[in-house]
C-alpha cells in the first residue's frame, strides 16, 4: 500500500522531495523505496530530470494500477465502516486555522457525549481526500465537490480591517490610495479576497503578504495595514476596527463535508450531526452581522 501511494504522490507533484512531504517520510526514505520497487519489477519507472520526475511507459502503467488499486480499496473501507453501528473510534477531520476558534467549544461537547470517539482534527487549507486522509472536512468554499455529500452551514463573510493604532496615524478621513494594505500570497490565491485585492489594490500599496490568514491577522492586530479578514475572526477581536464592511466577492460558504458512504458510519454521523447542530448557531457571526457597519472617518 505504501508503495501504491508513493507512485501516485509521485506522479501528481513530479517532485520526490514534494511526495516525501506529503507522506510525511524522509527524503531518503522515499529515494530507497522507490528504488526498491524499480529493482523488484526489474524496470525503471520515473525518468529523473533535472527539474521533476517523469513517468517512463512503464511507470504510466503501475501508476494507472495504482491509482486503480487504491480505489478500490478506499471503496472497500468506506463500504466496512458503513456497516459500524457504533459511535466509537477515530474520525479525522480537515479543516481551516481560522475555524479552529470555532470548534473548541464542539469539542467539548463532543467529547461529552460520545466518550468513546476520539476527534483528530487536521488544519490544512487546500481540500484533503476525504476516506484516505480525513473522514469529515469543514471548510469554507464557493461550491462544494459534486462527488461529496455536502452540508451548507452557513454565509462566511470577510471584511477589511484595521487596528485602532493603525487608524489613529492616518489622516482623517484617510484617502483610500494612502492605505498600506495587507495581501495574501500565491498560497491563498483561491481566496476571494485575494482576487478582489489585486483588482482593486494597487500593487505598490502591498506592505505586507503572507500565506495564513492568521498571519495577516497578526500583521493588522500589530498596526501594520489594513487585511481582508473573516468577519468571525475580525469582529471577535477588540483591537480591530472594520475600515470597509463585507465584500460580496469576498464571501463564500461553510460547508461539511463527508463521502456519502461514510455518513452512514455511527461515529461519522454523530461528529457530524453535532457539528452542524452546533456551528449553525454562529451564523450571524459568520455572516458579519452581529455589528453594525463602520462608522464613516
Amino acid at each position: 500500500m505504501d508503495d501504491l501511494h508513493l507512485l501516485t504522490v509521485l506522479a501528481e507533484t513530479g517532485s520526490l522531495a514534494a511526495a516525501a512531504r506529503k507522506l510525511d517520510v524522509h527524503h531518503a526514505s522515499a529515494w530507497r523505496r522507490l528504488g526498491a520497487l524499480e529493482q523488484r519489477l526489474g524496470v525503471r519507472l520515473f525518468d529523473r530530470g533535472r527539474h521533476a520526475y517523469v513517468p517512463t511507459p512503464a511507470g504510466e502503467e503501475a501508476v494507472a494500477s495504482a491509482r486503480r488499486a487504491m480505489g478500490e480499496l478506499d471503496e472497500l473501507e468506506r463500504r466496512l465502516m458503513g456497516r459500524d453501528v457504533r459511535p466509537t473510534g477515530i474520525v479525522r477531520l480537515t479543516t481551516t486555522e481560522t475555524l479552529l476558534r470555532l470548534l473548541a467549544p464542539v469539542l467539548v461537547k463532543l467529547r461529552a457525549k460520545h466518550p468513546g470517539i476520539v476527534l483528530e482534527v487536521v488544519t490544512a487549507d487546500a481540500f484533503f481526500t476525504l476516506s484516505r486522509d480525513a473522514d469529515i472536512a469543514l471548510r469554507p468554499a464557493v461550491n462544494a465537490p459534486e462527488h461529496l455529500a455536502a452540508r451548507k452551514l452557513a454565509t462566511i463573510a470577510t471584511a477589511v480591517y484595521a487596528s485602532h493604532k493603525y487608524l489613529e496615524r492616518r489622516a482623517r478621513p484617510p484617502a483610500e490610495h494612502d492605505h498600506d494594505w495587507l495581501a495574501p500570497d500565491d498560497h491563498l490565491a483561491h481566496l476571494g479576497s485575494a482576487r478582489w485585492i489585486d483588482a482593486h489594490v494597487a500593487p505598490e500599496r502591498i506592505v505586507f503578504r503572507a500565506s495564513s490568514i492568521p498571519a495577516l491577522h497578526a500583521a493588522a492586530r500589530a498596526g501594520l495595514g489594513l487585511a481582508a479578514l473573516p468577519c468571525y475572526m475580525g469582529d471577535a477581536d477588540p483591537r480591530l476596527e472594520r475600515v470597509l464592511p463585507p465584500v460580496a466577492e469576498m464571501a463564500s460558504t461553510l460547508w461539511l463535508l463527508t463521502h456519502p458512504d461514510l455518513r452512514r458510519t455511527a461515529r461519522v454521523r454523530a461528529v457530524l450531526d453535532l457539528l452542524a447542530a452546533r456551528l449553525v448557531r454562529h451564523r450571524e457571526l459568520l455572516a458579519g452581522t452581529l455589528i453594525k457597519a463602520p462608522p464613516s472617518r
